[in-house]
């Protein structure tokens, strides 16, 4: 179930140029590669990255990478069966870029129309005490820009406040990872916080969907997707809002 809602908040500052003027969109990657104490590898989950990658530069956009502690990001979710993942990583652009991602620090919020977090059990780890990434989505945000997450890549909107001091969820809603979906793969127990609980406690408003099934909410300038499923049309509901210099 595909779900969308545009609506302004208080909140959200007056943005200080139009997010058409810019040609750039970043994908943030998470830096952690360990699943807790299971003895088991995570990292962002290729699929959430190929699939936004792809919309993204059909709609002529220049796609950059950026990671938590810089260069090469680990990696989760790579199918054999995945043609979108396989060809995303054979392509040289792709893996010169993803083997050396920098630090927000080095790049210019200026310079982006939009920061997409993509997902993975990795970010629960590492994006919400990300203070120099979330504080550059801030800055995209506070210029126009799209903020947008999937899955688990909403973990970095957990600590994200604008320059006002407010959390960017306060009273938006927001598609998440659901607490059911975490129990279903048997690492409730295993995350650091359950994710809708944690947004909530922010003041998100959580609209779940089916388990595993498409579903995204656009809520102003700040776009969610729930699961896998959600990730390109995430980047579809980015560019969209981008075309149209919605500033809400």
């Amino acid at each position: 179930m595909t779900t969308s809602s545009s609506t302004s908040s208080s909140a959200s500052p007056a943005p200080s140029a139009s997010p058409a003027s810019f040609a750039k969109v970043l994908l943030a990657l998470t830096s952690h590669g360990e699943l807790g104490d299971t003895g088991r590898s995570t990292g962002f989950y290729v699929p959430e990255a190929a699939h936004p990658y792809e919309v993204f530069v059909k709609a002529g956009y220049q796609v950059d990478f950026v990671s938590v502690r810089g260069g090469s990001s680990p990696v989760d979710g790579v199918a054999p069966d995945d043609e979108d993942s396989a060809r995303f990583l054979a392509d040289p652009a792709v893996a010169a870029k993803l083997a050396d991602t920098p630090t927000a620090d080095l790049l210019d919020p200026a310079d982006y129309a939009a920061v997409y977090f993509v997902g993975g059990h990795g970010t629960m780890w590492d994006f919400p005490d990300a203070t120099e990434l979330t504080a550059f989505a801030a800055a995209v945000y506070e210029r126009g820009g799209v903020v947008a997450a999937v899955c688990h890549g909403p973990s970095a909107l957990v600590n994200l406040r604008l320059s006002d001091g407010t959390h960017l969820v306060d009273g938006k809603e927001v598609a998440v990872f659901t607490n059911d979906e975490e129990e279903s793969v048997e690492l409730a127990e295993v995350v650091p916080f359950l994710l809708q609980t944690r947004l909530t406690e922010r003041g998100a408003k959580v609209r779940t969907g089916p388990m595993w099934a498409e579903n995204t909410v656009a809520d102003g300038r700040l776009v969610t997707g729930q699961n896998p499923a959600s990730a390109a049309r995430v980047a579809e509901l980015t560019v969209g809002i981008l075309a149209s210099g919605t500033e809400s």
